[in-house]
């Protein structure tokens, strides 16, 4: 196995990464979800959202192909992580050797404490078709505190497998890290989950899951541990596939091209029953985890309602829930430090036992 030291900077590969063109058209591709030839700030990753203004060159509010291989070409500028945390990378979870099936480990400098400390583990979006375990930035944040280890997973894209197969190596991983939480210093009873988009889905569907043996999957060395996870941060996952097509989105999601159809492996209103089993909305019950939900009111791409409606949902089965709208804010286009601050919050509260109330709450957009 082999460990990546990275004290300083976390070098993620943006939109000036060298790759051959046809690697560079396909994620091209894959970012544009609604598949008009361009991308908006909202279809890009996350981490790649403050290089939008750099890469539009003519400052129409839309990258082009043309302008996004130009940035490409461009010397890249490491994405910096917190000095206080340390990453080792090269963590094989299910044995594989299948560069989808990693996790990569973000230890504090600066650990409060001698005691083992909670765990977080960050679930990345891309739409399961693209993205990565390195768009972890929140997580260096958080784990920046010195109150947290965290960790970060790749799990299979729909490219290579259709659901189950994702929560399946969400498990799995779980289970590894779960085994080896004495080697690093975490508490295995201590573990909370976070992602955005797709990680968003992926985190509500452990919330909602635990105890679910048909959802576990056979994947690893570690069946005998639990993947029943403690708490929640889900950044506008989708919750309901079949209810996806609501404004203000401005993707097909009925298409047999959406990303939830290519999920499923097939158009989502034609497969409904593979619909509602990839739905988190679908297992709600009163023994599901704490969820903090955070979604802006303006995201073009998982309408805000997914987010309103499952919260209702949870409540309605007893299940602590927080929702925090971003007023006028897009798919993580617009949001702020006081988010941030929420998270670290609510974390505490549930993995620290820390108990500060956690209202529902309405955050304004940041203008950037």
């Amino acid at each position: 196995m082999t460990f990546v030291r990275l004290t300083r900077f976390h070098l993620v590969a943006l939109f000036f990464i060298c790759t051959l063109p046809v690697s560079a058209q396909g994620r091209f591709q894959d970012w544009d979800l609604n598949k008009d030839g361009r991308l908006s700030r909202e279809e890009l990753p996350e981490p790649l959202r403050k290089n939008f203004t750099r890469a539009d060159r003519d400052g129409d509010g839309f990258i082009s192909a043309d302008e996004d291989e130009a940035m490409r070409r461009q010397v890249a500028s490491p994405f910096p992580m917190p000095e206080k945390v340390e990453i080792k990378t090269g963590f094989d979870y299910t044995g594989s050797g299948n560069p989808r099936q990693m996790l990569d480990l973000y230890l504090p400098k600066n650990r409060v404490g001698k005691d083992p400390l909670p765990l977080v583990i960050w679930i990345h979006g891309g739409a399961w078709r693209s993205g990565s375990k390195e768009n972890a930035h929140l997580l260096g944040e958080i784990v920046a505190t010195g109150e947290f280890v965290g960790a970060s997973i790749n799990y299979r894209l729909s490219g290579e497998a259709i659901w189950p197969a994702q929560i399946y190596d969400c498990k799995a991983a779980i289970r590894w890290l779960k085994a080896h939480a004495a080697d690093h210093g975490y508490d295995p009873q201590r573990i909370a989950v976070a992602g955005s988009s797709a990680g968003g889905h992926l985190v509500a569907m452990l919330g909602v899951t635990c105890g679910h043996e048909d959802l576990e999957g056979t994947l690893g060395q570690y069946r005998d541990q639990s993947s029943d996870i403690t708490a929640v941060v889900d950044f506008y996952g989708p919750a309901d596939f079949l209810t996806m097509q609501e404004p203000p989105t401005t993707v097909d999601h009925n298409a047999p091209t959406s990303p939830e159809s290519l999920i499923i492996g097939g158009a989502i209103q034609e497969h409904p029953e593979k619909a509602r089993a990839a739905s988190p909305q679908t297992y709600v019950s009163e023994d599901d985890r704490p969820m903090l939900i955070i979604h802006g009111t303006q995201d073009p791409l998982v309408p805000y309602n997914q987010s309103v409606r499952f919260e209702k949902a949870l409540e309605a089965a007893g299940v602590p829930a927080t929702l925090i709208t971003v007023e006028g804010g897009g798919h993580g286009n617009k949001f702020g430090p006081d988010t941030n601050t929420l998270v670290i919050q609510f974390l505490r509260n549930q993995l620290s036992g820390q108990k500060l109330a956690m209202p529902d709450q309405t955050v304004p957009a940041m203008e950037r």
